[in-house]
């Protein structure tokens, strides 16, 4: 069943000809307009912030009429909401409404010399997408394609589709982008997992999950689900998708046909590229790597994080041969199979996939240690935007052992099923942020007994140096001092990086000689 376009597709003028408004001129914006030179009869740009803007957001009817009457398209940037005035207007006067991936679909066979447009293999999902578009471009380059993680990791989409010098693009998309979707045909498309997030921006928890599942339409080869995540295999059912397109899963338990998946130690594919010699077609499992592939991403190996294994909420994954520090949390495994299912799917061999794995390097703020002192660990997760990865990071601890920094954006969603799952493993918490109520009021209903301190949003400059001071003075020795906010970052950062390394700065302020 194909999923029903949010307002008009297609200009009623060709893209050559169209008077384009640009919504948001922050990094996505400015690439849309960089693109779009050249190529469109004219550009205006509209941002509430942004000196350089043609018009400032407007906020009265006869203004936003005005833009969306001299307009042939409008071009969303991904933190415009629907319900916006301007975009509600256009909607409703039938402009079509592009995201800025519809844009770079659209222009990606105007890029010089490439030999054709490079396919995408897209990721989506409320928790891993990072970590799994990344481990995704390590394989792909260690097949020796070039190729780069895109799209909401970093670069705009509307750049890297215009890239002659890529083979092929590892992109990460965020239910933002993929509301304003309209005809992207991804080669292979995968939904890590869908747990409630963003419901202020989506309205519904079922309004979201379908726009997870747009990564799913028109797919070409393969849409990969997660057969843990009912949610994930119904959004493949419902998709409408190219004649031969397969439903590929992957599962940490022994994988059955059309699957990836954990023998023992082993990530084996039983979906893709059987040989033509082998003995049993329908049995054939190609070997991806072992766990021993993976080593370097679990807690405390090199530098990583030293938290407990078992970040996810699930007991560690690790075969009888892997060495104690070897053990790989499930998220980590889990993600793997999912960066090979898409690489697998553009014809990546076995070799490449585990030399991609054995090469990548995580990102930053993913539950990483940032100190110790006074016997007290004190690990960043700051990626963890939601309670679905917060209730991750908590799982990892005894019992009440956390010290839980958290706080932010509570984006529309509540806490008290995250409170009611993970009040064994606190002692304390410190509330940051703008949104510290939902937190409040959950903790006092499902952990009465929990010590809370509240910080003042105060001076954002120092506001983490005050909710690391409080936690210290809550915290005991062999306690972790975890910040795993459950909330976005940009009431008071520019981005979870940015929360995380200020957390990090306050945590060196403790050691002296430090700063």
């Amino acid at each position: 069943m194909a999923l029903e376009p949010h307002g008009a597709v297609e200009t009623a003028v060709p893209l050559d000809r169209a008077r384009v408004v640009v919504a948001g001129l922050g990094v996505t914006g400015r690439a849309v307009v960089a693109a779009l030179a050249g190529r469109v009869t004219s550009v205006t740009t509209v941002d509430g912030g942004a000196d350089d803007a043609d018009v400032r957001t407007p906020e009265d009817p006869h203004a936003v009429a005005a833009l969306v009457r001299d307009a042939d398209l409008v071009v969303a940037s991904p933190g415009w909401r629907p319900a916006s005035p301007l975009l509600a207007a256009a909607l409703e006067a039938g402009v079509p409404v592009w995201s800025e991936v519809e844009l770079a679909w659209r222009l990606r066979a105007d890029r010089l010399g490439g030999g054709g447009p490079a396919p995408w293999l897209a990721v989506t999902g409320t928790n891993g997408k990072t970590t799994t578009v990344e481990m995704l471009a390590s394989i792909l380059t260690s097949a020796g394609l070039r190729t780069r993680a895109v799209g909401n990791v970093g670069t705009p989409l509307v750049e890297a589709a215009l890239d002659p010098a890529l083979d092929v693009l590892a992109v990460e998309l965020s239910s933002f982008q993929l509301h304003f979707t309209h005809t992207v045909a991804v080669e292979a498309g995968a939904v890590l997992n869908v747990a409630d997030d963003h419901l202020d921006w989506h309205g519904s928890p079922e309004a979201y999950a379908a726009d997870k599942g747009r990564v799913y339409e028109r797919a070409q080869v393969a849409c990969v689900y997660n057969a843990a995540d009912a949610r994930t295999e119904h959004l493949v059912r419902e998709a409408d998708v190219a004649d031969g397109a397969r439903a590929v899963g992957f599962t940490l338990g022994a994988p059955g046909p059309g699957m990836l998946g954990l023998v023992e130690d082993v990530l084996v594919d039983r979906a893709f590229h059987a040989p033509a010699d082998a003995r049993d077609r329908r049995s054939f499992a190609a070997e991806l790597g072992t766990l021993a592939d993976l080593a370097h991403l679990a807690p405390g190996a090199h530098g990583t994080s030293d938290v407990p294994p078992g970040a996810d909420g699930d007991e560690p994954v690790s075969g009888d041969a892997a060495p104690a520090a070897a053990q790989v949390p499930a998220h980590v495994v889990a993600d793997a199979l999912a960066a090979a299912a898409l690489a697998r799917a553009h014809g990546v061999p076995a070799r490449a996939v585990r030399d991609g794995l054995r090469s990548f390097v995580p990102g930053g703020h993913r539950i990483e240690r940032v100190g110790l002192v006074d016997g007290v660990a004190y690990v960043d997760d700051s990626k963890a935007t939601n309670a679905h990865a917060a209730a991750a990071s908590l799982a990892a601890y005894p019992p009440g052992s956390v010290v839980w920094v958290a706080g932010g954006l509570a984006k529309g969603a509540t806490f008290d099923e995250l409170v009611a799952s993970r009040a064994d493993r606190l002692r304390a918490a410190v509330l940051i942020g703008a949104d510290a109520e939902p937190f409040a009021g959950a903790l006092a209903r499902h952990a009465p007994e929990i010590p809370v301190e509240r910080v003042d949003p105060g001076e954002t400059g120092t506001v983490m140096r005050r909710a690391v001071a409080a936690a210290r003075a809550l915290a005991r020795p062999g306690d972790t001092v975890l910040l795993a906010p459950a909330g976005a970052s940009q009431d008071q950062f520019r981005s979870y990086a940015q929360r995380g390394e200020a957390f990090a700065a306050a945590v060196h302020e403790l050691v002296p000689g430090r700063r």
